[in-house]
Order: structure tokens, then C-alpha cells, then sequence
């Protein structure tokens, strides 16, 4: 049970979760040697919330691209990884393909339902649009992420399908609107 649900309920407590202030919260960039860090919060979450919907192949193919080396890989190659820390622990991931794909989008199930998600997208998000003048964001969201983002903003483009890769998605889309200057 999480500590929002028991919030909900009107029930008191989070066993065994340190509590989280949004303050203490660190984000930042990540480098080739945080990969394999990444690759254990990834599978874990993976293996949690979106294997049990998926094929028994696909499953095995999605945790397969997950690994440290292929992870690494990929920030060679350009995609962006942002971080999140709750002091040393590692507790969400975002990552980003062509400053307009997000590929990665996980935050550790014991600190789920306390904004991470959010403050995580919004840095991955700036940083797009900063870089690259990104205003139309694309995912392939997993039965499980479809609530979370609806949540951010994103609108879905299509019913849930398999993916070239055999992963039941749903293709979703963000269009962050052109801010205009202010008039002196």
C-alpha cells in the first residue's frame, strides 16, 4: 500500500518509507557510469508494473534493453538521461530520444505519488526546449503509465497496439504551446 492510498483512506503511517520532501530532491544529468544504476531502478520498476501486462517474449526483450551496457549505449549515442536523487539513492529516471521522444520514464515504487514524476518531466521537458525548441513530445505508454500520463498532459493518439519490439502501447502526445514575449 502506498502512503497516498493510505492518506486516502484516512489511514496513519508508511511503514518503513523514509519521508520525502519535494526540498530534498535532486535532479541532474546523467553520465555513462550511472548506468548501471539506472539499469537496477529500471528493471525493478519494469519488472514490477509492466511485464506482468505484456507477452512472455516481449517482457524478456524489454528487460533485455534495460541492461547497463546497452543503457550506456545509448547516452553515447545522444539520448539524454535525466536523474532523480533522494540523497545518494537513485529514485527516478527520464530519458529522452531526439530531444522529442520520451524512451524512459520510471520512478522507484516506494516513492511513487510524490511529485517525482512530475518535477522529473518538467526538467526533461525544459531541457527539450531549450535545446532543441521541442513543442510536440511523443511516448509509447504501457497499460500501467497510461494514468500517469494523462496526468502530465499528454493525450493519447491511438488504441493500445504492439509495437515493433512486441510491447502492448499506447502512442501519446504532448504539444507544449508557444509562449509569446510580453508587450512593453
Amino acid at each position: 500500500m502506498s502512503c497516498l492510498w493510505r492518506r486516502r483512506q484516512g489511514l496513519r503511517g508508511c511503514w518503513g518509507i523514509m519521508p520525502a520532501r519535494s526540498k530534498d530532491l535532486r535532479l541532474r544529468l546523467a553520465r555513462p557510469q550511472d548506468a548501471p544504476a539506472i539499469a537496477v531502478l529500471s528493471r525493478r520498476v519494469v519488472r514490477r508494473w509492466v511485464v506482468p501486462d505484456q507477452p512472455r517474449k516481449a517482457g524478456r526483450e524489454l528487460l533485455s534493453r534495460l541492461a547497463a551496457r546497452v543503457l550506456r549505449q545509448k547516452m553515447c549515442e545522444g539520448q539524454r538521461f535525466h536523474l532523480a536523487y533522494f540523497g545518494d539513492v537513485l529514485v527516478g529516471v527520464a530519458a529522452m530520444r531526439d530531444d522529442s521522444h520520451l524512451i524512459h520514464f520510471y520512478v522507484s515504487t516506494r516513492y511513487q505519488g510524490r511529485g517525482i514524476a512530475r518535477r522529473l518531466w518538467q526538467r526533461a521537458l525544459r531541457d527539450a526546449v531549450r535545446r532543441a525548441g521541442t513543442r510536440r513530445f511523443t511516448l509509447n505508454a504501457t497499460r500501467c503509465a497510461l494514468p500517469v500520463y494523462l496526468h502530465l498532459g499528454f493525450r493519447a493518439d491511438g488504441a493500445e497496439r504492439l509495437s515493433p519490439a512486441g510491447v502492448l502501447t499506447t502512442p501519446m502526445t504532448l504539444r507544449v504551446p508557444v509562449r509569446r514575449a510580453k508587450r512593453a
